[in-house]
């Protein structure tokens, strides 16, 4: 990992559960989203919020095919249109919270739409893997750190299990 790329905020920061509202495509944002394209490929994330880097930003980077590949989409003001299909279980973790694993039911279709780097408005149609990923990072531009999906309960196993995870890792 190189000197340019940022490092990540690490849960909890309370900027996790702030939403970003949305702004105009501008040389700033474009630039947040560089920054957050660079970082994705360093970690070989599938997916990444601007908040993982640090910055309250309406910006994510999407990977649009399923693993192990990435082909990546810098969606900027992401929103989640429609969501459908049969709900599926998976493991999502984060960047911010190394270690950890959790499943979480998420619909296997969503339609986003999106900007470009142009401000045109774009929308994709992704299913599967791609969809949960998309559902993910636009939940975090949206202040929902992906904890907020379990159960209480299950939420505060996950925390303990990181915070034993952080305690050994010093």
């Amino acid at each position: 990992m190189g000197n340019d790329v940022a490092p990540f905020i690490l849960f909890p920061d309370d900027r996790f559960h702030a939403a970003a509202a949305p702004v105009a495509v501008d040389a700033a944002l474009l630039q947040i989203g560089t920054d957050l394209l660079d970082a994705a490929r360093a970690a070989q994330a599938y997916g990444l919020a601007a908040v993982h880097i640090g910055v309250l930003a309406p910006v994510a980077v999407v990977s649009i095919v399923p693993p192990p590949g990435r082909e990546y989409r810098v969606l900027f003001n992401p929103r989640v249109i429609e969501t459908g299909g049969d709900p599926v279980p998976g493991k999502e973790g984060s960047v911010s919270m190394p270690g950890i694993e959790v499943e979480i039911t998420r619909p296997s279709f969503a339609r986003i739409g999106f900007e470009d780097e142009t401000s045109a408005t774009v929308e994709l149609e992704l299913t599967g893997f791609p969809a949960r990923v998309a559902q993910h990072e636009i939940d975090q531009v949206n202040g929902i750190f992906f904890l907020n999906r379990l159960s209480r309960l299950r939420r505060e196993a996950a925390i303990k299990r990181y915070a034993k995870l952080t305690r050994r890792m010093g």
